[in-house]
């Protein structure tokens, strides 16, 4: 009798112990779920603004109705206007090429760079890897105008190499690249001498297959950052021709007027390339930055 009224309290608490196991976990999934929502309700919205117009995004503003958020007649007419009138395949194109030209320059630099910093030995190597690790907190519009003045010296103003020049030298990634290299152990490096190899095969038949997940970090940041960048290409990339995604997102701010649909339908566009490109490599970026803050 005794040993039932155990088992029978013993089965009591642990349903007991279940059911307060089982809210904990629906409270944690019901969190996550509102904080996934407030993230995304500015995507939403901006995804069903661009297929209204304009006088149905004015008349159920105000007052918060259904509405509101979701359209009473779908039209595709400003995607029609983005994508023929206003340029933004050209303006994508100018952007892909720009990133894709700069890519490779920059994470060769960059890995060399750091490369020479981590395997040789020369005076004031401290100091310069330092002053490249303080530019990076430096903000871009705190050297705006003297590297404006130095690309209008050279002459490329209005010309891609002024979207391109500028943004290969990277304290950021020579950090990162740095990093990496400095877990590699230098027996690897030393046996590599030792059976003859050269420091051109050392690099690019060793470090460089070790660091993949690096360069793939790297390429992502360069990408987010050209293809979000706004006040340097304003200020250098005037013409229609060779103008990037931003700048043809602020034409349809106009000095009277603002094509809101237009904007919306040009800002969920502009957002697709890039989640496209970083679902798929997301795992490889995580993995780089986790090598790049393990401390050498």
């Amino acid at each position: 009798m005794k040993t039932a009224n155990l088992s029978a309290s013993a089965a009591r608490l642990h349903r007991k112990a279940m059911r307060k196991k089982y809210l904990v976990r629906a409270l944690h999934y019901f969190v996550m779920l509102l904080v996934a929502l407030i993230t995304m309700f500015p995507l939403l919205w901006s995804f069903f603004a661009s297929m209204r117009s304009d006088v149905e995004l004015y008349k159920y503003a105000l007052p918060f109705s259904w509405h509101t958020i979701f359209p009473v007649e779908y039209t595709f007419e400003s995607y029609r206007v983005v994508l023929t009138e206003l340029g933004f395949p050209r303006a994508a194109f100018n952007t892909l090429l720009v990133i894709a030209i700069q890519i490779p320059f920059a994470c060769l630099i960059n890995s060399i760079a750091a490369f020479a910093f981590t395997t040789f030995d020369f005076k004031g190597k401290n100091a310069l890897f330092a002053f490249f690790v303080v530019s990076f907190m430096i903000p871009g519009e705190a050297v705006t105008m003297p590297l404006y003045q130095m690309v209008n010296k050279f002459g490329w103003v209005d010309t891609r190499w002024a979207l391109i020049v500028p943004g290969i030298a990277s304290g950021l990634q020579l950090f990162l690249f740095r990093q990496f290299f400095a877990d590699v152990p230098s027996a690897l490096i030393e046996s590599a001498r030792i059976d003859g190899a050269s420091w051109t095969q050392v690099f690019f038949k060793i470090m460089v297959p070790m660091c993949v997940p690096i360069y793939i970090t790297a390429a992502l940041m360069i990408f987010m950052g050209e293809w979000n960048s706004y006040m340097w290409p304003l200020l250098v990339a005037r013409r229609e021709k060779i103008r990037t995604v931003q700048i043809m997102l602020a034409v349809v701010k106009m000095e009277h007027i603002t094509l809101w649909s237009c904007m919306y339908a040009g800002a969920v566009l502009s957002v697709l390339i890039p989640v496209a490109l970083f679902l798929p490599l997301q795992k490889y970026y995580v993995e780089g930055i986790t090598a790049g803050a393990v401390k050498g």
